[in-house]
């Protein structure tokens, strides 16, 4: 849907934000040339298209095969053609001619049929999620390109972030934002593909405003949307002004085309917190392209009666559709009758299918199967975690008879600590709330319950349980969930040392050690769980990297 904020009167950009998939190069071109048309059909000058839009990014060892660069580069003829009448920039891997062991992340330049030019990206980030420098030689110094009778800038993601101080894993010795500065140009124009993570673009923000008042140039930075694998772009393309001020701003979580008229004055848009809202958008869109993408329709998930697969049943069936959602009930003799009407009351509300399987009768096999073998030793975690794998086998059962896609439905809090099981409920074929602590998950049902109650409220306010022996409460064998959260965020996503944690919190160093301890004991099971959807600045799923033997903990 075109987004017109101007009524044009000189230079009009249009950012195309668009929603590529990796390596479907025919679909994301056909994406290219509807944006371009849409461009031409409101007279923009320039249309511009986010950092490798035309394989979708991250592409990984793709891009390692040389007739997958090939059918890339062979992409933008038809690009080249489409613009005739205005100016295209597009983001693409570049097989060096002079070097051919040497690949770009670029910038193709198209004015009225023709390549005018490239603009490689010269700041490779290979941190948390980022591995560029596997792939990719770093460009040139920037400079300046005669554009529609103006001096434009063109960067590419990284390039933009290091001016802006904000960058807490890397620092590079190069500042493209200083060079350019010396160029004076008109306007800086940013190709990106920066993933969501909670509150990423109010930093993003700030990074284009840095860069704005530094050049005295407006800026306009145009980003990715979707989600590829456990990556989810939030999309947020924006234009601040010369003044740092912001001018426009694209939806999030979808696709959007946003023209601007550079010399038209506008009102701010509003930029209000909305961080819960926009997790919930981040969740859902990651749902629905992991699926998509992958040519998968149905998703089944355990429902217990509990918060974390209440929310993430909510997630499934605002992505997918009730329809191609369903939720195994699966008690045994310590589920709660509380636990049997909240499932039930969830899936009617939700409006999808659910089915009643007992585990009683396999659990008790099983039990008896084992005695000769345990006997004289005590009801333990065995015994629990025989009831999570029988869960899960029946999960898998329906998957591969029916085809349906299991969710995992364990939450960042749980797995740091281990709490869950290894074939049981860490089964599955993508972890929804892997990356949302516990507290989050909390917030994330009260704002689905915004406007009536769809997630139980007794499923909210009962203590959370795993209900696996008579009356277990989480609270049995873990810290209150507030404790365990502020420990994860500071130590996995901050790595904050523990003694400054226990400072800042007021905890016990023995507490924060035990919890540390827990962390790293866990790595080999978070190894082997499914794929999970990265929404804070540090997931366990991708982008943190730590040996499961080691002796530093």
């Amino acid at each position: 849907m075109l987004n017109v904020l101007a009524r044009l009167k000189n230079m009009r950009i249009l950012l195309g934000q668009i929603n590529p998939t990796i390596g479907d190069l025919s679909g994301n071109l056909n994406k290219i040339l509807e944006g371009i048309n849409i461009g031409k059909q409101a007279s923009a000058d320039i249309v511009v298209f986010p950092e490798l839009s035309i394989c979708g990014y991250p592409p990984e060892d793709f891009l390692y095969l040389s007739d997958f660069i090939t059918a890339c580069e062979n992409s933008l003829d038809k690009i080249r053609e489409a613009s005739k009448g205005c100016t295209v920039i597009v983001g693409y891997p570049r097989q060096c001619t002079i070097n051919p062991n040497n690949l770009y992340n670029s910038a193709a330049i198209f004015t009225n049929g023709q390549l005018i030019g490239i603009q490689d990206k010269i700041l490779l980030p290979t941190y948390d999620v980022f591995s560029e420098r596997r792939y990719f030689a770093p460009g040139s110094p920037p400079h300046l390109w005669d554009l529609c009778e103006k001096k434009i800038a063109i960067t590419i993601c990284e390039d933009i972030w290091q001016h802006s101080g904000l960058l807490e894993e890397a620092s590079y010795p190069f500042d493209p934002i200083l060079e350019l500065k010396k160029q004076q140009p008109d306007l800086l124009i940013n190709l990106s593909a920066s993933p969501y993570s909670i509150a990423k673009k109010d930093t993003r923000l700030k990074v284009c405003q840095k860069a704005a008042l530094s050049l005295n140039a407006p800026v306009m930075l145009c980003n990715q949307v979707g989600g590829n694998d456990g990556l989810i772009f939030d999309g947020y393309s924006m234009h601040v002004g010369k003044d740092g001020q912001l001018k426009h701003i694209a939806k999030g979580f979808e696709e959007d085309f946003l023209l601007v008229d550079l010399d038209q004055k506008s009102a701010t848009p509003r930029f209000t917190d909305n961080s819960i809202s926009d997790l919930y958008d981040a969740l859902v869109l990651g749902v629905r392209d992991y699926f998509h993408k992958s040519g998968f329709k149905k998703a089944c998930l355990g429902i217990s009666g509990g918060i974390d697969s209440a929310v993430v049943a909510a997630i499934a069936c605002e992505a997918l559709s009730s329809e191609n959602v369903l939720g195994l009930f699966m008690p045994s003799r310590f589920s709660s009758p509380g636990s049997i009407t909240d499932a039930i009351q969830l899936t009617k509300v939700l409006q999808m299918a659910w089915k009643e399987i007992s585990i009683e009768e396999p659990f008790t096999s099983y039990l008896n199967l084992l005695e000769p073998c345990f006997e004289g030793k005590p009801f333990d975690a065995t015994e629990e975690n025989l009831q999570a794998r029988i869960r899960g086998m029946i999960l898998m059962a329906f998957s591969n008879k029916l085809g349906y896609i299991v969710l995992s439905t364990g939450n960042k809090s749980e797995l740091a600590l281990g709490y869950s099981t290894l074939y049981g409920d860490m089964c599955g074929g993508l972890g929804v709330i892997s990356d949302v602590t516990k507290q989050n998950v909390y917030a994330l049902a009260k704002w689905i319950n915004r406007n009536g109650e769809v997630i139980p409220y007794a499923t909210i306010n009962k203590p959370p349980s795993a209900e696996l022996r008579p009356n277990q409460k989480d609270s049995d064998t873990l810290p209150k969930y507030e404790v365990v959260d502020n420990v994860v965020q500071a130590y996995v996503e901050e790595h904050m040392p523990p003694a400054k944690i226990a400072e800042k919190f007021k905890y016990s160093i023995e507490l924060v050690n035990e919890l540390v301890k827990k962390i790293h004991k866990n790595e080999y099971k978070r190894r082997q769980s499914p794929p999970g959807l990265r929404v804070s600045a540090k997931a366990f799923s991708v982008g943190r990297r730590f040996p499961i033997v080691q002796r530093w903990v």
